[in-house]
């Protein structure tokens, strides 16, 4: 009965102290991310998790915005901006780890409407969109800081049609509340990337931009100097790998590497 009794304490003080093991070896990480990611990185967090133990927390936003709070102090681990100006931005600041900056992915930019307008336009030099519009709103992210508007603006400069929609345009914090609003049919006409179009069944793609119209969209990533956490080099690593790109995909991002 003693040898039992031995032998049933050390089982337990064997799955303790391996529990214990295991927890110890799991670690947050905080990821600050551009909103038009939220599916996509809500997926690969999910399959991180599952296969690590480690735990992933997403602060989704605008990247200027997300950019001013690193700055700020926040405690981020990893940063994906939607465009490389916000990461030159903290960069230029030294907030960023030392060579860990990736060019991860890449998009592309559509005009949507509401899934239940007929509405259609063929994108083009000094295309008709004003027309189309009349006096009701564009959606857009502000195109003075929000990378979404900001390639927006670009293209529509570069076709000739800006100054006669400037006016009305609806400028959203960031890309997904440019989307709501004409999801919900409140605005007749917005510019977003395709990936969000394909996110909300409540719009359709009207027509996509030329690529020559606007900048390349490239999402770069990086370690941020203050992180603590020893799951970030690991999740920044599997982002950029094979076995994360069919889940990209699946969101429409292409690679950019």
């Amino acid at each position: 009965m003693r040898s039992l009794s031995c032998l049933l304490s050390s089982m337990i003080l064997v799955c303790f102290t391996s529990g214990w093991a295991l927890s110890a070896s799991a670690a947050d990480v905080t990821v600050f991310a551009a909103a038009s990611l939220k599916e996509a990185m809500d997926d690969q967090a999910r399959r991180f998790e599952g296969s690590t133990g480690n735990k992933v927390i997403i602060s989704y936003g605008a990247s200027n915005a997300l950019a001013k709070q690193i700055e700020a102090g926040a405690p981020a681990d990893l940063f994906i901006s939607a465009d490389l100006d916000w990461m030159d931005y903290v960069e230029q600041r030294n907030l960023l780890a030392p060579a860990t900056r990736v060019r991860l992915l890449r998009n592309t930019l559509v005009l949507v409407a509401p899934a239940s307008s007929n509405s259609t336009l063929k994108i083009g030099p000094n295309f008709g969109l004003a027309a189309a519009l009349g006096k009701e709103k564009l959606a857009m992210a502000n195109p003075e800081s929000v990378p979404a508007g900001k390639y927006g603006k670009a293209a529509l400069e570069k076709l000739g049609v800006w100054s006669s929609v400037e006016k009305q345009v609806a400028r959203a914090e960031n890309v997904r509340a440019a989307l709501a609003l004409v999801s919900r049919g409140e605005a007749p006409f917005g510019i977003v990337y395709s990936t969000d179009a394909l996110s909300d069944k409540g719009v359709r793609v009207v027509d996509t931009f030329p690529p020559d119209s606007y900048p390349p969209i490239v999402y770069p990533a990086a370690l941020v100097a203050t992180s603590k956490s020893t799951a970030a080099r690991p999740l920044l690593d599997y982002l950029l790998s094979p076995a994360a790109r069919p889940v990209w995909e699946k969101y429409g991002f292409g690679m950019a590497q």
